[in-house]
């Protein structure tokens, strides 16, 4: 059985740090969202360039636990949404949708992890050659530590 590590993962050190942990893989998510090719909408993409809000899970937007930029509509109705996936997805659906269209950032929801700060606009094939390269970057200087007898590592492994 392989494991996929995902959830909270945003840079190719990140990515390196799973890896020797022994995932056989790593999935990001968020990492991806201001890139030119993903359908973010254009109020999700400012709310993501803007940093202005944390995050939080909610099931909201669809009655299934999720975490998103914090807006109006996640916070008053969060401490009573049911877990009711789909009919609560259903229900919401039209009002998501019309406040997408006008862009109006306080009425859908907005997927991200805590790490959303760290997306960069850049596109998504040059993002994964940068986190591959990032990552064995990381690794390499890792094993290099293990294999030079690098004394004050190795102490703080001790």
């Amino acid at each position: 059985m392989a494991l996929i590590a995902t959830g909270g993962l945003i840079t190719g050190h990140g990515i390196a740090a799973v890896l020797a942990a022994g995932a056989a893989a790593a999935q990001l998510g968020t990492a991806f969202l201001l890139c030119p090719e993903a359908g973010t909408s254009q109020a999700h993409r400012e709310m993501i360039r803007r940093n202005a809000a944390p995050t939080a899970l909610t099931r909201a937007f669809t009655g299934r636990t999720a975490r998103g930029i914090s807006n109006r509509f996640l916070r008053e109705h969060t401490p009573h949404a049911p877990s009711a996936y789909p009919e609560i997805h259903h229900l919401t659906a039209p009002l998501r949708s019309a406040a997408r269209a006008q862009g109006d950032a306080d009425g859908f929801h907005m997927w991200a992890g805590q790490a959303y700060p760290l997306a960069q606009p850049t596109p998504a094939a040059e993002l994964v050659l940068n986190l591959a390269a990032d990552a064995r970057d990381a690794l390499q200087t890792a094993a290099e530590r293990i294999t030079t007898g690098d004394h004050h590592q190795q102490s703080r492994w001790r």
